[in-house]
């Protein structure tokens, strides 16, 4: 009877001080609910609504139809009209758009002229076409490129000829940056904003607790470094160890899984200081809220789930609802993610990525600003 007394004050003793743990208690309710929120909401391996545009050389009603049923697939949403192939192609790699729907000047006399081959009816002299249209994909991401490549045959609407239940035409499909359609080629470079936003927001994260729970905050406070000049001595070292982490990456990606190296060297470290600046940011803000090592983890896997999950790191940025699409975008890992596959696998320059460098110049900033408000040089 004493021992289940005991037993019973070392649990109750237990429960209180979870309850005096605010930031421990919070992540005991709050981690599992972002988890269901995120794989039953947010997480959808079906494609739809990915970015696309068009090339429209035929310019005639049938053009215009197919368009119209390839947009009511709901597959593609066509953003952006384009005059010619290659401006097509310079879009898919700024990123503006996944595929392109390339519809040649002939695309009406290529769809007859594969009714008279079907029909037997065509006329000697003729031409028998293979293809009557081509989709021009990003194949930097398997899934992606599968989802538009159900898309290799869609009904055309034209005056048929006298034999009935014709077949749908083939669309070519031509995959570019990925031909192969290798998962590791698309994972590879993801992977180097899933590495550094783990140990780069996790050793920061930890800076500024550590000097607590080892006595060196009574050291600092009598000297005269000020706050900033103390921020800037913690993020500094490690923006070397994230290059690091990142070379190691790419390097044994390269020669382990055979992912192509075909980058701009100036634009890659840019993109790579930007998303690593902006990671340790982060984890010095949430040094400055953290009372412990150990909630200085938890915060970081809240932070770490997100940012695995709504990156479009393992899922399709495209299959995201709206909502989850939105709150991605606040997230570093989100624009590295966009960033670094664009740089490393379609050759993308630094130019090309504005709207994303410029969201992480701007996290970095308040992220930086809200951190030197918070830390206070005083024992609490």
């Amino acid at each position: 009877m004493r021992s289940l007394h005991r037993l019973y004050a070392i649990v109750s003793k237990e429960f209180k001080q979870l309850a005096r743990d605010r930031i421990t208690f919070a992540m005991i309710v709050m981690i599992p609910l972002v988890q269901l929120m995120l794989f039953g909401y947010a997480i959808n391996t079906d494609v739809r609504h990915v970015h696309a545009g068009i090339v429209d050389l035929s310019q005639t009603f049938q053009s215009r139809q197919l368009i119209q049923t390839a947009a009511n697939t709901q597959v593609v949403d066509f953003k952006r009209y384009y005059s010619s192939a290659e401006a097509a192609e310079q879009a898919i790699v700024k990123g503006q758009v996944s595929t392109v729907l390339f519809i040649p000047a002939d695309f009406v006399r290529r769809q007859l002229e594969r009714d008279y081959q079907l029909t037997g009816m065509r006329p000697g002299n003729s031409t028998v076409q293979q293809s009557v249209a081509q989709w021009l994909i990003d194949g930097s991401d398997p899934v992606l490129s599968g989802a538009v490549s159900g898309l290799s045959k869609l009904p055309i609407s034209i005056k048929r000829l006298p034999r009935p239940a014709l077949p749908d035409p083939e669309f070519a499909l031509l995959n570019y940056f990925n031909p192969e359609k290798r998962a590791s080629v698309n994972i590879v470079p993801g992977l180097i904003a899933v590495i550094l936003t783990m140990t780069m927001i996790l050793f920061t994260a930890s800076a500024l607790v550590r000097e607590r729970e080892q006595g060196n905050m009574e050291f600092l406070i009598t000297t005269p470094i000020r706050p900033t000049e103390l921020m800037l001595g913690k993020i500094l070292p490690y923006i070397i160890v994230g290059f690091i982490q990142m070379g190691i990456i790419l390097l044994l990606g390269h020669w382990l899984f055979n992912v192509p190296l075909y980058f701009d060297v100036g634009s890659l470290l840019l993109v790579t200081l930007l998303f690593i600046t902006a990671s340790l940011t982060l984890g010095l803000l949430i040094s400055t809220k953290a009372q412990s090592q150990l909630q200085a983890m938890q915060m970081t896997v809240f932070v770490l789930l997100p940012s695995i999950l709504l990156s479009g790191f393992m899922f399709p940025f495209a299959a995201m609802p709206t909502a989850a699409q939105y709150i991605a975008e606040i997230l570093p890992a989100t624009h590295y993610v966009r960033s670094i596959r664009a740089v490393v696998l379609r050759g993308a320059h630094f130019s090309d990525l504005s709207f994303d460098l410029v969201c992480l110049v701007a996290f970095s900033i308040v992220g930086f600003i809200l951190a030197t408000l918070k830390f206070k040089k005083r024992l609490d």
